[in-house]
């Protein structure tokens, strides 16, 4: 890997000096700015306005403007002399449980890795010490024109660096969850639970797989070989926004279970519950049909419904077998 960063994490009195490589790489399909109308590539000229020509790389520089107008011109010497203790250092500046820095905060990770033999027992000895703690490692960094804070963490045995942004660069949520109190009954939370223990089975990043690049690259491949360039279907109308929350929970669940090869035959949640309250009128209905006098048939079907709930409800028994009593005498 090529070194990104050379220096020294500053552990209270113990030094490491270390070198860091970028941890992450993207795989996006290269795309240039072309000439829509003959495919000849378009390139940007660095243009000076004040002499009105074009300049070399050379002799371009880093400026700022000042809000009166005034040019601040900074060389590249100029940005490599900044008095600054994190050019060159890590500085630990305190050890934190990872659930106190929000994610919203990380920004790109490094791999930390020894600069030569003689650091690696003081490498070792701040990983394991992570490793045993279950803490992260607070610091700053200054890497190419910019000081970020950053965290030291363990990743498969080997420390890892991740820049942060400062917590004045994160924007307030104000105003973009709905306003108010808005009510959840307990029978959509539960089902909502039991669709994210579903979707949690067996889950493995490593498996999902960039769409976008895929179809990107068969519109290339199909233009490079003069064949029709393949079409996804487009998708149906979008659903209504009012729709029927529970029965979208349902659905979402048992499609969940069937795409998982199981559970097909498993009750939902607020289904489970139903069943019960639901099986509770058929007794008292059954009950009364014994009392007018109904077919011996029916009579037997509440007899045997009855039957059931003995157990727990004698009284119930006792009125069940007692007036079956007639219709037989009829007969």
């Amino acid at each position: 890997m090529q070194t990104t960063w050379k220096g020294t994490i500053s552990f209270g009195l113990v030094s490491i000096p270390v070198h860091l490589y970028s941890a992450t790489q993207e795989h996006d399909v290269p795309l240039h700015q072309v000439h829509a109308k003959d495919g000849g590539r378009v390139r940007m000229k660095r243009y000076c306005e004040r002499e009105e020509k074009e300049v070399p790389y050379a002799e371009i520089a880093k400026g700022y403007e000042s809000p009166d107008g005034r040019t601040v011109t900074l060389s590249d010497e100029d940005l490599a002399d900044l008095p600054l203790p994190s050019k060159k250092i890590i500085d630990v500046l305190a050890f934190v449980d990872e659930g106190e820095i929000d994610p919203l905060m990380f920004s790109k990770a490094y791999y930390v890795g020894v600069a030569d033999k003689a650091a690696a027992k003081p490498y070792a000895l701040l990983r394991d010490a992570l490793t045993d703690s279950g803490q992260i490692a607070v610091t700053k960094i200054a890497l190419r024109t910019r000081e970020s804070p950053a965290v030291l963490r363990v990743h498969d045995n080997t420390l890892v660096l991740q820049t942060c942004i400062w917590p004045d660069e994160v924007r307030p949520a104000a105003g973009i969850a709905p306003e108010g109190d808005v009510a959840v009954r307990p029978q959509e939370l539960k089902m909502a639970r039991s669709l994210m223990d579903t979707l949690s089975e067996d889950f493995d990043l490593s498996q999902l797989h960039d769409d976008y690049q895929q179809a990107l690259q068969q519109v290339i491949t199909a233009r490079l070989e003069g064949v029709e360039v393949p079409h996804e279907e487009e998708p149906g109308e979008a659903p209504d926004n009012v729709i029927d929350l529970m029965e979208a929970l349902r659905s979402s669940l048992k499609q969940a279970r069937g795409g998982r090869g199981g559970g097909a035959g498993e009750a939902a949640p607020e289904e489970a519950e139903s069943a019960p309250r639901k099986r509770a009128p058929a007794k008292r209905s059954a009950s009364k049909a014994a009392a007018s006098g109904k077919a011996p048939s029916e009579t037997a079907a509440s007899e045997k419904s009855a039957g059931k709930t003995s157990a727990r409800s004698p009284a119930a028994k006792k009125t069940t077998t007692r007036k079956p009593s007639a219709p037989r005498k009829a007969s």
